[in-house]
């Protein structure tokens, strides 16, 4: 599992990048992503080379939503079915939008 970081050329958005597992083994990784000085107005999970995620990546995510702030848009893009699938039985689909 890794976790990477791009600032958009206006540096508004920042996109992070998981590849691998999304669990509790990135925590610490997934977290200094999205917590440095500056913050963002929008900020995008790619999860297009995500193969399996688990309560802890649900977990975080929502720890994310907290830090950066309720009226901050997160938005996860590029999730396989399977994952799309966790996201909608948890209900993830109503706190974050998806593309």
């Amino acid at each position: 599992m890794s976790v990477s970081t791009k600032v958009s050329s206006d540096n508004r958005e920042l996109t992070v990048s998981v590849i691998g597992t999304f669990d509790f083994s990135c925590v610490q990784d997934f977290r200094a992503s999205y917590s440095g000085d500056k913050q963002y107005g929008k900020y995008t999970i790619d999860m297009a080379k995500v193969d399996h995620i688990d309560s802890s990546a649900l977990g975080m995510l929502l720890n994310m939503k907290k830090t950066v702030g309720e009226g901050i848009a997160i938005t996860i893009v590029n999730c396989k079915p399977n994952i799309k699938k966790i996201f909608v039985i948890s209900r993830f689909d109503k706190k974050f939008d998806f593309s």
